[in-house]
């Protein structure tokens, strides 16, 4: 099922009882969502008449903001435990697995770069190596575990890793993506 199907079939499951039309539903999704979400706003917004206000970030900022009274009423998070922290707080209903994704490296155009030499490539001084904030967003998180699973590969590889990975994006402070592009 493709993640735009995934999403419309999470919408909706998580608003199981739409609210009087013309009502607006206010939406905290994780930024990796924002394409997938905005086709299924449209298709939830045209079948039951209400306005869905979106707001996408980080998904540890939206948790925040949440945890700190932020009205959202559907919260797509970028991983389970975010939500799951906002259901043991009482601030939101037990977390619905909707969909799954994936660490992918992106790599500058002329770099050389297999699955057998991503790792090699990584550690190496000359190449800089960009991620998400790790604990504000599961991307980060991701990065990290990938960096503790090197290890056990390349002994030493968590620590070189870590020192040098730049944390560019996800976090409270990171600068906003370029008008028009996605984080």
């Amino acid at each position: 099922m493709g993640a735009r199907r995934l999403a419309l079939v999470a919408l909706v499951a998580i608003i199981a009882a739409p609210a009087d039309a013309a009502d607006r539903v206010q939406l905290y999704a994780a930024g990796s969502l924002r394409e997938a979400m905005s086709d299924v706003i449209a298709a939830f917004a045209a079948a039951h008449g209400d306005t869905v206000e979106a707001k996408y970030g980080a998904s540890g900022l939206l948790r925040d903001e949440i945890a700190g009274g932020a009205g959202a009423e559907v919260f797509a998070s970028a991983d389970m435990a975010h939500p799951q922290a906002l259901a043991r707080a009482k601030r939101g209903t037990p977390a619905v697995l909707f969909a799954r994704n994936r660490l992918c490296a992106l790599v500058r155009a002329g770099l050389a770069v297999t699955p057998a030499t991503l790792l090699d490539v990584m550690l190496d001084p000359a190449v800089k190596l960009g991620t998400s904030t790790p604990k504000a967003d599961p991307s980060g998180d991701y990065a990290w575990e990938m960096f503790r699973k090197a290890d056990a590969i390349t002994p030493g590889a968590y620590l070189a890793l870590d020192k040098k990975a730049l944390r560019l994006t996800g976090g409270p402070s990171s600068p906003a993506p370029p008008l028009g592009r996605a984080v």
